[in-house]
């Protein structure tokens, strides 16, 4: 991938002016000119490489579906060297790729329902972002030029800059604009997909438009939570022999009948009556009593049998305890891909996908904790604004686990000390199963009632994991990421 740097003025205003009418998605004109201009300083001014102005202006056009409002040109004018040479390949390759390709349209789709004041600059950083990322994928050249030049552009009449392009055109398309075009028709047949569905993710979730710590973070343990989930296995896992279960009251809304009528009987309620037997019953005005009167008395009616059997629906809580030492943990080992705070919110990530996926007729909710002195003790807490170690990996587990948030499947809670979480681990217990996993540099001891308490203690790049009082349990690996996959795995069979 090349960065090319145009140091000459009028080298940078024929690549950008040029670049207006090489625009295929709409047709170019002066209506479009703003829009496009705008898009190119987004880039730039971040000090992206800046791909052809036509390219960014397709990208933005399609992304934010501002083609569907777009008539069609009375005539088409032909540019030399551009229509009839590359346009019908990169309308084939490239345009025809990202029309089909649903990693771009899910990515338009995050853009498009962007709200807020600031609604219209998030767009334009989020094309920016994915322009980035698709260079980078594609390994094309890029170009350095001045933001002031496209500035001075937005200055102008939309009328004037596209006449100049058109004259610039008198001494044929620019090599580079020709060899760039040539490199993304390549880059796009080479390509599976224009983005990564972390990518993706990062626009949904808006960390594409935050600080970059932020946003390497968030991408980080999302890729890692992917690796550790490719690891596992793909069926679910057995139970851990000698596994511990704590039995608790089961509620009347815990069970209900399942199945249908599965046989006749001479019993039941008359809602269950067999039609048919409708037809023993006379006119109001006979003497005496009817047929079915005789055969009701006699219980010789039919009524439908349901099948009695009950289905018993598990509550299950897991909670995710974070210690306040947990900052430790941001620390990278040289046999780790990645900081051990990350790959402990991954293998969190990956118990909350995996349990769902397995449990899914089991009623579960995944409790995150924060414990930590001078915290609220708010058990529906999602927002936290006093300082806290933990407060940039706790916003993170906000914006992962967003949708489960708001489906009440995932919960959030800060406790002000060890105390308050065994009452809540006692207050959790007494409706469901509770598993109580405290992630922490060093174990805790913690003993709460009908509540097993499992320790992750990451003192070092390969963590250990015990349960209650006992010792550690055996976790073996190659390599420090494969003892994390196979901790997450042990972790799984204890609460399978």
């Amino acid at each position: 991938m090349s960065v090319k740097e145009l140091r000459q003025r009028d080298d940078a205003q024929n690549y950008l002016l040029q670049g207006l009418w090489l625009q295929r998605v709409v047709h170019p004109s002066a209506a479009t000119v703003r829009s496009a201009l705008e898009w190119a300083l987004e880039i730039a001014a971040n000090g992206q490489p800046l791909p052809p102005i036509g390219f960014v202006a397709d990208l933005g056009h399609y992304a934010l579906a501002l083609d569907r409002e777009a008539k069609a040109p009375r005539e088409i004018r032909i540019v030399p060297g551009w229509t009839r040479e590359i346009a019908p390949r990169y309308e084939d390759y490239v345009l025809g790729k990202i029309y089909a390709d649903w990693t771009f349209e899910r990515a338009g789709d995050a853009l498009r329902r962007y709200q807020g004041n600031e609604r219209e600059r998030d767009k334009r950083r989020g094309l920016a972002y994915i322009v980035k990322q698709i260079r980078d994928r594609g390994q094309f050249t890029g170009v350095e030029l001045p933001p002031g030049l496209i500035r001075g552009m937005l200055d102008e009449k939309p009328e004037e800059v596209m006449a100049r392009g058109w004259e610039s055109f008198s001494n044929g398309l620019m090599p580079l604009l020709h060899d760039t075009y040539e490199e993304i028709i390549s880059a796009s047949r080479r390509m599976a997909e224009v983005l990564d569905l972390a990518d993706v993710i990062a626009l949904e979730q808006r960390t594409a438009l935050a600080e970059m710590g932020q946003y390497v973070a968030h991408r980080q343990v999302l890729q890692m939570a992917q690796r550790l989930e490719d690891e596992l296995p793909r069926q679910r896992v057995r139970p851990l022999a000698g596994r511990q279960e704590v039995p608790t009251r089961i509620l009347d809304e815990d069970t209900y009948p399942v199945g249908g009528f599965s046989s006749i009987s001479t019993k039941g309620s008359i809602e269950s009556l067999l039609h048919s037997q409708l037809a023993y019953m006379e006119p109001d005005n006979s003497s005496g009593p009817d047929l079915f009167d005789i055969k009701y008395l006699r219980d010789e009616l039919y009524y439908y049998s349901r099948d009695e059997n009950q289905f018993l629906r598990r509550r299950r809580t897991f909670l995710f305890v974070l210690w306040p030492d947990l900052v430790q943990a941001r620390f990278k080992d040289a046999d780790l891909p990645c900081q051990r705070i990350v790959l402990t919110l991954a293998l969190l990530l990956v118990l909350v996908r995996k349990m769902s996926d397995w449990l899914s007729t089991d009623a579960l909710i995944f409790e995150f904790v924060l414990c930590g002195e001078g915290l609220p003790g708010d058990t529906a807490l999602t927002d936290i604004h006093q300082p806290q170690p933990l407060k940039h990996e706790w916003e993170l587990i906000q914006t992962i686990l967003r949708e489960q948030i708001e489906n009440g499947s995932v919960v959030l809670s800060a406790l002000p000390t060890k105390q308050a979480l065994i009452k809540h681990c006692g207050y959790r217990a007494q409706r469901s199963l509770c598993h109580c996993l405290i992630a922490g540099t060093k174990k805790v001891d913690l003993q709460a009632e009908n509540t097993i308490v499992e320790h992750l203690t990451i003192g070092s790049g390969r963590p250990t994991l015990s349960v209650n009082a006992d010792p550690p349990l055996v976790i073996e690996g190659d390599d420090a990421l494969e003892h994390w996959t196979n901790t997450t795995e042990k972790l799984l069979q204890l609460w399978i």
